[in-house]
């Protein structure tokens, strides 16, 4: 009888080459997404690229390439092939290992690839008994049946690890389940709530506040809900000027009041309400945090200042400025200060940005420190489907493991009266690793003569 053809769209969908070409076209389409920055201004590609292929990105939605309705229809397509592949093949899988097993007959079993026979000069009965026993110290729970004036013994293991690679499969759908709830195209074109999921940054200049956040590519303001400051920012310079390690310490104010407070680094993101905040970036201003203090009066005052501002300490009659600086780019290394308490000649002295200068004058013993003030560059996301995308690379390393490492098994044994005693045959099978099953065939059955 013919087998009935395959609708022909539901072939296309459970086909091998679609997936391999799938796969191919999101291959590729990464490289490039890793290729070209993602998510920075038009102006940057216009820079970068000319004004025709910046334009020609921007129209194909090239620089937010993973939140681009092609790529989320390709992921789309990946995902129905392996839905289509699955529950084509699934039923197959259940009526092999719903087989009856004892539905074989000796002549089939010399058939098997690993076989091997055995005699015992026993009676039947007590072959039959040794047999049995044989199976049940290995682990193996036997089923019988009496066949050709013998009786045939039927073991198996592992049946369910014929779904390891539907499991693999299961656990890449609940990953693309995951990257799609958390795109803020579908946020913002389909569920029409940009605040669902989004993307994001701020830069935030040190003691300074936001409670809100801007979206990459559309620069839409979205409000996160609580209030996040900048306390300080931290940065350490290698000998060559380039930067070491850069931290951020901030506060979350929620309803008014401190929440957290926490130093946020490269490779260690804060989240709060599931909003997590990466450090991504920093910008220096030509700004300078001023800490003076009089030793013997235990006087102290603080001061924002610019160079060339003069700057007075009323209460002494301190009065200083920045007269000089030596910079590296916009990050300045030192500074020349001018000090003057009204008594003699003012004071003019190099001091390194962050650390501490004494200034010996008549009216007393002064210590100086200048820092420069930073913004910090956070960049922001929202991503409910991260967790989805956790659970299923979880479910994928089972589902790989059941795959590659566990194999459906199955013992048969035929027992057979023989002249004065008893001929068994043995035979068996597995999915995979067939050549570790052979070892673990001919170990069982040495133990039948121990």
């Amino acid at each position: 009888m013919t087998p009935p053809k395959k609708n022909p769209l539901i072939a296309l969908f459970a086909s091998v080459q679609l997936a391999l070409f799938l796969i191919f076209c999101l291959a590729a389409t990464s490289i490039i997404g890793t290729l070209i920055p993602q998510n920075n201004i038009q102006e940057f590609y216009q820079e970068q690229y000319g004004l025709k292929t910046a334009n020609l990105l921007r129209i194909l939605d090239i620089t937010d390439m993973y939140n681009s309705w092609w790529f989320l229809a390709l992921l789309a397509l990946f995902a129905l092939n392996l839905l289509v592949c699955s529950l084509e093949r699934i039923p197959q899988v259940i009526r092999t290992i719903r087989r009856d097993g004892l539905a074989v007959t000796p002549e089939q079993l010399q058939k098997f690839p690993v076989r091997q026979t055995a005699t015992v000069l026993a009676t039947s009965g007590e072959t039959i008994s040794r047999v049995r026993s044989l199976f049940n110290d290995q682990g193996w729970k036997t089923r019988e049946t009496d066949q050709d004036n013998g009786r045939l013994f039927f073991a198996e293991k592992g049946t369910w690890t014929r779904f390891g690679v539907y499991v693999v499969h299961c656990s890449i759908l609940i990953i693309l389940a995951g990257a799609v709830v958390g795109s803020s195209s579908v946020a913002r074109k389909i569920l029409h709530d940009p605040h669902f999921a989004f993307k994001g940054s701020i830069m935030l200049p040190e003691s300074e506040t936001t409670d809100h956040v801007l979206a990459f590519q559309s620069g839409e303001r979205l409000e996160l809900g609580f209030t996040i400051r900048c306390n300080r920012f931290t940065i350490e310079f290698y000998p060559n000027g380039m930067p070491k390690t850069y931290r951020s310490n901030v506060t979350v104010i929620d309803g008014g009041k401190p929440v957290l407070s926490t130093d946020i680094e490269v490779n260690r993101p804060l989240t709060y309400k599931g909003i997590t905040f990466y450090q991504s970036s920093y910008q220096p201003f030509q700004r300078y945090n001023v800490a003076l203090k009089k030793s013997a009066a235990n006087q102290e005052t603080s001061a924002v200042i610019t160079a060339a501002q003069q700057m007075e300490w009323r209460e002494t009659g301190i009065k200083y400025g920045i007269i000089n600086r030596e910079s590296q780019g916009e990050v300045t290394r030192r500074l020349k200060i001018w000090f003057s308490d009204g008594q003699g000649e003012p004071s003019t002295f190099w001091v390194n940005v962050g650390q501490e200068a004494i200034i010996e004058r008549l009216s007393g013993t002064y210590q100086f420190r200048a820092q420069q003030i930073y913004a910090t560059g956070l960049q922001v996301a929202k991503d409910p489907g991260v967790w989805l995308v956790y659970g299923g690379c979880l479910l994928m390393l089972v589902g790989l493991y059941i795959a590659f490492f566990m194999s459906h098994r199955k013992m048969y044994a035929f027992v057979q009266p023989s002249g004065s005693g008893c001929t068994i045959f043995f035979a068996g099978e597995a999915n995979k690793n067939k050549v570790g099953f052979s070892e673990k065939f001919s170990e069982f059955i040495s133990r039948l003569e121990q």
